[in-house]
């Protein structure tokens, strides 16, 4: 007998994989759970913790080895049909097929769905409207920003009313204003139609929006509560404190996560760094880490998620500490004369202007921030800076050299990590560094010997097999393939995109560690917190530059004080340039 208040229920559920060295492991293990009907819960945990392993099953695409699944009140071992015939699925990867229109994309899911005639025009109505997508249904779906990509997935997914909706970490790669509409048609399905929604989130503000929240590590279950319960778990551990002297708030952050006896986790918000300390030593123990003046502060859902994996011993995520070599002088910088100059850089295709008249400078050692929603030209800006896109008219330089005369020369100057990296998982670490090795001109002695370094630098196994290491890791890999060639900048594009807080605190150290050595650094990033590492960080919308300056600068142009959230910054920064654009205000 099933229960009605209940939709999903899992005992001692199993799922084992035998990975690419032949030897088994446990995707989930002995996990037991209840899901409340018409609510909204949510499966958060580093990378490799189990959350898509158990959407999968939930979703009746994989078979549990071992245990007990009832979803829907259907044995999903005995009858998957079932319960797909009653869900609805997005995965992280959702497939549009980009060279049909909006409309055709919707009209094959409905196909693919049965879903009658009759019911269609209504079901698309709302799906349209509620996405704000009615405008588009023209265009073809390669040609919408990655935040529209999302929001048609979502609509597609939802061409049927589902009793259950699985979402797999349905916002990454998009910005903080399509991830605010994502959640605003999720919770108004909610609140319309009383469906039961699961979503596994790498953001803990998402997490928050849930009525239930579960801890995953390695396969197992470590917490689960309210969002109130779990966060009361870190109070009285939780501080904030403000640098001293002007220092960045990196480096202070740097040194206290340096010092895991002592605190649990660092992060700057806000012109300050935030920490928890560790429940076993008290304020005394912090003294000689910290400036005069930390105080308490309330705890928040992500003190108590980063608290629970510490405590669970959890070191993926833990950073790499080595020191970084510092590059080569770059021809003619000099601590007054900036590396990468640009004055008004345009770049069009055809009648549409992706890059309007954009100028900035970055210098050496910094850290540059590039943030703005999906399409606002970032995008085209970064890979102009690497080289990979002649501009079309302006003054572009990089590390000394022009674009537009000396682009090679350039480009064997920086070094360039892509959001989706191209590892080669069948090969080991050091087997991929001697590939890319030989892809930057290394050869012998001289490849043989970066090899060695970058390897120590990140700490890498170079026998390890690239294909099972966890996220983070595999980030640290990238990192070291980028720096082989000792690149004076290096250019990052969305690196932390899909990835967990635990591993974004250790990718940021590795950072902080390389600009501290003189190395420039370029990044773009959709997670809002990241502009806080940034010496100065740039905000685009339309191809237009909205704002430019250091974080606490751009919080004050937000119009509050310099401690607003940096989050809630940038949307106001780029809803009143859009405000602006609108009534022909020129930036």
């Amino acid at each position: 007998m099933t229960d009605d208040r209940l939709t999903v229920t899992m005992r001692g559920l199993r799922k084992r994989f035998v990975g690419p060295d032949k030897t088994p492991f446990d995707a989930v293990s002995d996990v037991s759970l209840e899901v409340a009907a018409g609510t909204l819960t949510a499966l958060v945990g580093p990378d490799g913790a189990g959350k898509t392993t158990l959407m999968r099953m939930m979703a009746g695409l994989l078979r549990p080895d071992d245990g007990e699944l009832t979803v829907l009140g259907v044995d999903v071992r005995a009858d998957p049909q079932a319960v797909q015939d009653r869900i609805s699925y997005m995965p992280q990867r959702f497939g549009l097929y980009e060279d049909l229109s909006v409309q055709e994309n919707l009209d094959l899911y409905a196909d693919l769905h049965g879903v009658p005639h009759e019911v269609r025009r209504e079901r698309f109505g709302r799906m349209l409207e509620m996405t704000d997508m009615a405008r588009f249904t023209d265009r073809p779906a390669g040609k919408l920003s990655g935040g529209m990509k999302q929001k048609l997935g979502l609509a597609c997914t939802l061409v049927r009313s589902p009793d259950l909706l699985l979402l797999d970490e349905p916002s990454v790669g998009v910005d903080p204003l399509s991830r605010r509409d994502l959640w605003k048609i999720i919770e108004q399905l909610i609140a319309d139609e009383q469906l039961s929604v699961i979503v596994s989130t790498a953001y803990m503000d998402e997490a928050e929006r849930c009525a239930r929240i579960f801890i995953l590590d390695q396969g197992r279950i470590l917490d689960q509560g309210s969002p109130e319960e779990l966060r009361l778990k870190a109070e009285g551990l939780t501080y904030a404190v403000e640098p001293a002297d002007g220092t960045p708030a990196r480096r202070l952050q740097a040194r206290l996560i340096d010092a895991p006896d002592r605190i649990v986790d660092a992060v700057p918000r806000g012109g300050q760094v935030r920490f928890i300390r560790q429940p076993d030593r008290d304020e005394a123990a912090l003294a000689s880490l910290l400036p005069e003046g930390f105080a308490p502060r309330a705890a928040e859902l992500e003190d108590a998620f980063m608290l629970k994996l510490r405590q669970h011993g959890d070191e993926a995520g833990h950073p790499a500490t080595a020191s970084a070599a510092a590059p080569a002088a770059v021809d003619g910088a000099t601590a007054d004369k900036p590396v990468i100059v640009v004055r008004d850089l345009v770049r069009t295709f055809g009648d549409f202007t992706a890059v309007a008249s954009t100028s900035f400078d970055v210098a050496r050692g910094e850290i540059f921030g590039l943030l703005g929603p999906n399409g606002a030209g970032k995008t085209t800006t970064f890979r102009m800076l690497c080289g990979l896109l002649p501009a079309t008219s302006g003054h572009l330089e990089v590390a000394g050299r022009d674009l537009r005369t000396a682009r090679a020369q350039a480009r064997a100057r920086i070094g360039y990590v892509s959001q989706k990296f191209a590892l080669y998982g069948n090969l080991t670490v050091g087997e991929n560094l001697q590939f890319f090795a030989g892809a930057y001109g290394l050869r012998g002695g001289a490849a043989k010997e970066r090899i060695k370094a970058v390897a120590e630098q990140f700490d890498l196994d170079p026998a390890a097999a690239s294909g099972i290491l966890p996220v983070g890791y595999k980030q640290r890999l990238a990192m070291a393939a980028g720096l082989l060639h000792e690149p004076d900048i290096l250019f990052l594009d969305e690196p932390t995109s899909g990835i967990d807080p635990l591993a974004r605190r250790a990718f940021w150290r590795t950072i902080t560690a390389l600009a501290e050595a003189g190395v420039t650094i370029v990044v773009t990033t959709h997670f809002m917190e990241e502009a806080e590492y940034c010496d100065r960080i740039a905000i685009q919308d339309a191809g237009r530059m909205l704002a430019l300056g250091s974080p606490a600068e751009v919080r004050r142009q937000a119009g509050s004080d310099a401690a607003i959230d940096m989050n809630a910054a940038f949307i106001a920064i780029v809803e009143a340039g859009r405000v602006d654009a609108r009534e022909g205000v020129t930036a």
